[in-house]
């Protein structure tokens, strides 16, 4: 299905869905039935934070779609659990910030965990509240909240992610209305029609 294709159908949003920022939206992980939703949102890419490899079917409707795929492998909760590689969590969020990959998804399997902590995180850079940053992680996560998940957004250090913006050439502005500006003049990125971008 290609982005001229979804008129009249109707259109199906994988569960969990829902806009983080001007964007950025977040979900569980996208089925076929979704795929006229995602072309709906003209993404240009996809961040997928499990290790387990992607349905070629989804591969070829990205390709199709010129949809760029991020794939960075948490591994699912465990007992007893692992802490979160703040290294991995940190090249995720410098792929979300960088506005030349937007319009952007985030998913793991459900939409909840590993979703909920990149996200709070993001918030964290964004100076959110620590009570605010729970709520928005509760509303997802429900009663299966994971004390993993609270101890990598807790800690999460955002000088890192700032200093990596420097380094992508972006000065930081905030998220809404006050969009970051690209230094340079290159505004158009080109998306390999590839498989998954790992790290």
């Amino acid at each position: 299905m290609k982005a001229d294709d979804h008129e009249g159908c109707v259109l199906v949003a994988p569960q969990n869905f829902a806009m983080v920022e001007n964007g950025i939206y977040r979900s569980s992980f996208p089925k076929p039935e979704h795929f006229g939703f995602l072309t709906a949102l003209n993404l240009r890419s996809i961040i997928y934070l499990c290790p387990e490899p992607y349905p070629e079917e989804s591969l070829k409707f990205y390709e199709a779609n010129n949809i760029k795929l991020f794939q960075f492998a948490i591994e699912s909760q465990k007992d007893p659990p692992t802490p979160i590689p703040e290294d991995t969590v940190l090249a995720a969020l410098r792929v979300l910030v960088d506005v030349r990959n937007h319009p952007i998804v985030i998913h793991c399997k459900a939409g909840k965990h590993r979703t909920g902590c990149l996200v709070g995180c993001l918030r964290k850079v964004q100076n959110w509240r620590w009570s605010s940053v729970l709520e928005e992680y509760q509303k997802y996560a429900g009663l299966k909240c994971r004390q993993r998940d609270m101890k990598c957004i807790e800690t999460f250090d955002t000088v890192s992610l700032r200093q990596c913006l420097l380094s992508i050439m972006y000065r930081y502005l905030g998220y809404g209305p006050n969009r970051k500006r690209l230094l340079y003049g290159e505004e158009n990125v080109q998306t390999p029609k590839s498989q998954a971008t790992k790290v």
